[in-house]
């Protein structure tokens, strides 16, 4: 019995002696333990946190995202800029257009819900672009046109309307080239306008029949080319004074490009006022469609000529034109997104769009030769005056007096160019309803 009283009482002093001192320790050294262990698991969760927070990061910069066609672009653009700059090239057009492309090509993250591209629904850039696939766009440039156009030489000579007419053929050789190539009809009839050089009617026809949206008796979609189609107009267009004068000289002779030609008449502001209602009604009827491009452009005439809404016509010509240029070359140039814009369908545009302004330019003057063999010594046309009857506006016709005035310093041939110039942008005009009317 004393044996078992000296175990149990050895027994209950160590364990007392265990819970005291031994077993706190232990416990403090297990808790120690425990938190370290917890910190190193926390510190590896915080750096795993924070290499996904970069990778994320990296995920969504341009860097990461940065394709060679992104980059080609973006080259396109700084050449656009550098044109506009280095040789005054359009600057009030290809500057736009260039940082449009460069905005339109920063790499980022696709279908993120990021809200950024032209493409993507909700962006800023997309309701900016309303306005180029609505159509909207154009038909303000047109007003602003008329607002700062000047119709007397036409009226004064209205023979050289024809000039104008003549240089159309463009259009309608590249829309036969476009099916030929396999566009649809609708896809070639807006490819077909870059002919006219109008940058403007480009855009609107290619909204109504090139725009993604609308569908073939086939049952296909048509294609989405206002970016290619618009960007070769507007090209075009800056690159006029580079393209028309080696075709001017190929298809003229030194004594044709020496010819002078009577001063236009004085017109009349009885004139002046009825031209503009006139040529509304008398478009309109031959070509309904294009209602919405020459409404405008004889309405922002008749504010000039009128005398009476200085105010109207002044803000038109100036702050308004000015506003839509710079919205339609950024949303234009916007919509150069590599991913959507280089096809092989961009190129042959490019090419067709070449060729197709190459004989507009041909057919103004080769028409101006053909005029000459009916018209008497006094009046015959200088052929060079022919070239400008493409749309582009007022840049055709100041190639045409530069081209006079190498051959002659006394032949100022801008009064005459001017006439098929304006009237390049009226029959481009009509001839983009006509193709409409068939096409639509």
């Amino acid at each position: 019995m004393k044996k078992l009283l000296t175990v149990f009482a050895i027994l209950s002093i160590l364990s007392v002696i265990y819970f005291s001192f031994i077993a706190p320790e232990a416990l403090s050294n297990n808790k120690n333990n425990r938190d370290e262990v917890s910190q190193v698991q926390h510190s590896e969760t915080q750096q795993n946190r924070a290499i996904k927070g970069l990778e994320t990061f990296y995920r969504f910069t341009g860097f990461r995202n940065l394709t060679t066609g992104h980059v080609l672009m973006l080259l396109v653009g700084l050449f656009f800029i550098f044109l506009a700059i280095k040789y005054d090239y359009e600057p009030l057009l290809l500057i736009p257009i260039g940082i449009g492309i460069l905005i339109g090509n920063i790499p980022f993250l696709q279908h993120a819900n990021l809200q950024l591209g032209i493409y993507e629904d909700g962006s800023v850039m997309s309701y900016l672009y309303l306005g180029v696939i609505k159509g909207v766009y154009p038909p303000l440039i047109f007003l602003g046109i008329g607002a700062m156009t000047d119709f007397s030489s036409l009226i004064s000579n209205p023979r050289l309307m024809l000039l104008g007419a003549a240089a159309q053929v463009g259009i309608f050789l590249t829309f036969l080239g476009a099916l030929y190539l396999g566009f649809s009809a609708p896809e070639a009839g807006a490819i077909g306008i870059i002919g006219g050089a109008d940058g403007p009617t480009a855009i609107f026809l290619s909204s109504k029949l090139a725009n993604g949206v609308n569908i073939l008796p086939n049952g296909e979609t048509v294609k989405n080319l206002i970016g290619p189609i618009a960007i070769a107009a507007y090209s075009y267009m800056a690159l006029v004074p580079v393209i028309q004068p080696p075709i001017m000289r190929l298809l003229t002779s030194k004594k044709e490009r020496l010819i002078k030609m009577k001063p236009p008449r004085a017109v009349t502001k009885i004139e002046k006022l009825v031209f503009p209602i006139l040529g509304l009604i008398l478009t309109s009827f031959i070509s309904p469609s294009s209602l919405p491009l020459l409404g405008m452009l004889f309405f922002g005439n008749l504010l000039k000529e009128s005398g009476v809404t200085k105010r109207l016509a002044e803000t038109a010509r100036t702050s308004m034109i000015d506003i839509v240029t710079i919205l339609l070359g950024i949303t234009v140039g916007a919509s150069t997104q590599a991913d959507v814009f280089l096809t092989n369908e961009s190129i042959l545009i490019f090419v067709l769009g070449a060729l197709s302004f190459m004989i507009a330019t041909a057919g103004g003057l080769i028409f101006a030769k053909v005029m000459n063999l009916f018209l008497k010594t006094e009046d015959k046309i200088n052929p060079l005056v022919g070239a400008a009857g493409v749309s582009a506006v007022p840049d055709s016709a100041r190639v045409v007096q530069n081209m006079g005035l190498k051959e002659d310093p006394t032949n100022h041939l801008l009064m005459h160019a001017v006439a098929p110039n304006v009237a390049g942008v009226i029959g481009s005009a009509v001839a983009a309803g006509i193709l409409l009317s068939f096409l639509m």
